[in-house]
């Protein structure tokens, strides 16, 4: 048995778990609606997110992840369906 108290979560950890799952949140409606303009901001987020650290950091990690694979499908389908881009 560990005698020793549980370490104490941070307030910066919270917040990148926050930034991680708005990054996530607005890759995804980037898909969908102006990739150009919402996709680089959420990919920012997540990029922030990720260097604040923490116990968030694989939610950074898949946030990075997911930014990048949704900017590539948003800017294919915009171009596709003749929508903008910007």
């Amino acid at each position: 048995m560990n005698a020793q108290p549980a370490a104490k979560a941070r307030p910066g950890e919270a917040v990148a778990g926050l930034l991680a799952s708005l990054s996530i949140f607005a890759s995804c409606i980037g898909v969908a609606y102006r990739p150009g303009r919402l996709i680089p901001f959420a990919l920012l987020l997540a990029l922030l997110a990720a260097a604040i650290g923490g116990r968030h950091s694989r939610l950074a990690a898949y946030a990075i992840v997911i930014g990048g694979a949704c900017f590539v499908v948003g800017m294919a389908v915009a171009v596709i369906t003749n929508n903008p881009i910007y």
